[in-house]
């Protein structure tokens, strides 16, 4: 990777500081809540050719472009514009995901040391000379060293339904 860049490289900070930046410049960049984007995503998952034959049509007839508005000038410029914003949607998951696998390393790195951090304290404990690191140890083994364990989703009672006691068995001679 030699000479790849000149420049020192960004403290997350800066980094941040600058995707902030280059946020406030993104022409209609939004944030919506989940139930919006499931509505709109069915309209905007149209197929090319959905499409195409589409502003044929819009291309065809004068009624149609008065009706929704648009020339089909118009909806291939926002074919192109798409497109071109459709690359930039590309390269920021691609950034993301070098980010993401950094970090991933960054964890990777700082795990293995205190992972044998804590397989050489274990070992020095059993001499008393060591008896400093006992309550770390202590501490340390307490504690869960492995986040995100699966676990058995707990089983859902019914709101409907009130939970009903169990019955006691009768004896069998009692009638």
């Amino acid at each position: 990777m030699a000479g790849a860049s000149d420049k020192p490289p960004l403290t997350p900070e800066q980094v941040v500081e600058q995707l902030r930046v280059l946020r406030e410049q993104i022409p209609e960049f939004v944030q919506l809540p989940s139930n919006e984007v499931h509505q709109i995503r069915r309209e905007a998952s149209v197929t090319i050719d959905f499409t195409s034959a589409a502003i044929t049509a819009v291309g065809s007839s004068e009624i149609v472009q008065h009706a929704i508005g648009n020339s089909p000038e118009e909806l291939h410029q926002a074919e192109d514009e798409l497109s071109r914003w459709s690359v930039v949607e590309n390269e920021f998951r691609s950034i993301l995901r070098g980010v993401t696998l950094a970090n991933l390393m960054r964890r990777h790195r700082l795990g293995r040391v205190v992972l044998q951090a804590y397989h050489v304290s274990k070992q020095l404990v059993r001499e008393e000379a060591h008896a400093q690191l006992l309550p770390h140890v202590e501490a340390m083994s307490r504690i869960k060293k492995f986040g995100r364990r699966r676990t058995k989703p707990a089983t859902e009672v019914d709101p409907q339904k009130p939970a009903q006691p169990p019955v006691p068995a009768k004896p069998a001679n009692a009638s």
